[in-house]
């Protein structure tokens, strides 16, 4: 007996002829992972569009949680969200897959606490290594984690380095007031302290098959897989050329501009370009939104790879921006922070609209 639960319907995907079975009531990102079939993902709670597919063939449902992320248009020439769709017959489905990440096994483990520190006022950065006994987490630069609380919730942060060979992870947590958990971490988790993980997760992560040039966008604590990625490209030597915008509401929530313009100098090929948005904060920085601001400098996407990672409200109001300046869909790769599942039980009853997952 093989373990799997009894199929009762069947994926094919167009493109690559992969088939995979799915159970009674699960999804078709379940089935795919179960199957070990990558498919791109991000909140994996209907709210992102990062997983959006082309339903050819079949019908599904949505008994989970609606597909916040598809428009009426969307909707019309049958587009669907694998993270929350359940097939109700066998499906053909035309579908992106993340090939690379399929050999990444996801798994839990112990890590310690190694440094806390203020990056500013209300983020704070923390290491974490793996406690003793315990391997390193095998990963690729843009991916997350989720740490597992008590309660059998879970939170999800983005990791802000590459892999490294002592395992130590990088994480960047905005305090949210009166997020429990964000405050638990800045007024009571300590360096030694002992946290249960589980990752990698998502399908944000480097496409090292192409010579087109690369934009980065961030928004807030966005940067930090952007980060992971851009030092992945450098210790690679790319010689692309790469533009990282990084957007915030004033210039001191830019907490390692430093950095990026430390690549600046280092790299020729490189520029950063710092946005805020608030006027009476720029302290003499660009200002207006980060996306209007890319399009500004770039009003032709056609020839680029573009990668974005920030609030829901960042990504929504890129994502046609950037199609409609001729940015292939299939070069479009963004991470949009993760509700937790409490958290965006809230946003679908309409008694809250919080855009950080870190609550």
């Amino acid at each position: 007996m093989s373990g799997h639960p009894l199929a009762v319907h069947t994926v094919t995907l167009k493109s690559s002829g992969r088939r995979f079975p799915v159970a009674a009531g699960e999804s078709v990102l379940e089935a795919a992972q179960r199957a070990g079939v990558a498919l791109p993902y991000s909140c994996r709670s209907g709210v992102c569009g990062s997983c959006k597919a082309t339903l050819l063939q079949g019908r599904c449902e949505y008994p989970r949680n609606p597909p916040l992320a598809l428009n009426a248009d969307a909707l019309a020439h049958h587009a669907v969200l694998p993270c929350q769709a359940v097939p109700v017959t066998d499906l053909l489905l035309e579908a992106r897959e993340v090939t690379s990440v399929e050999d990444v096994a996801r798994r839990q483990l112990d890590v310690l606490v190694a440094e806390k520190w203020l990056l500013t006022p209300e983020v704070i950065g923390m290491r974490l290594h793996p406690a003793a006994g315990e391997r390193r987490l095998n990963r690729l630069p843009g991916q997350y984690i989720d740490v597992l609380l008590d309660d059998g919730k879970r939170r999800s942060f983005s990791v802000a380095n590459d892999l490294r060979a002592d395992g130590m992870i990088e994480l960047h947590v905005r305090h949210v007031a009166g997020g429990g958990f964000t405050t638990w971490v800045s007024e009571r988790l300590q360096v030694g302290d002992r946290l249960r993980i589980e990752g990698p997760l998502g399908t944000f992560v480097p496409r090292e098959d192409s010579e087109r040039p690369m934009i980065f966008m961030a928004g807030g604590t966005g940067f930090a897989p952007v980060k992971a990625i851009v030092e992945h490209f450098i210790a690679l030597g790319t010689r692309r050329a790469i533009d990282v915008y990084w957007g915030a509401r004033s210039a001191d929530e830019l907490y390692l501009r430093g950095l990026a313009e430390h690549w600046q100098r280092e790299l020729p090929q490189l520029r950063f370009h710092a946005v805020v948005s608030d006027p009476a904060r720029a302290a003499g920085l660009r200002t207006g939104l980060v996306h209007r601001e890319l399009l500004a400098d770039q009003p032709d996407l056609s020839g680029h790879d573009l990668y974005m990672s920030g609030p829901p409200a960042m990504i929504e109001a890129s994502h046609q921006a950037f199609l409609d300046a001729g940015l292939p869909e299939d070069r479009l790769y963004y991470d949009s922070f993760e509700y937790a599942p409490d958290v965006l039980a809230q946003i679908i009853a309409g008694r809250a609209g919080i855009h950080d997952p870190a609550l």
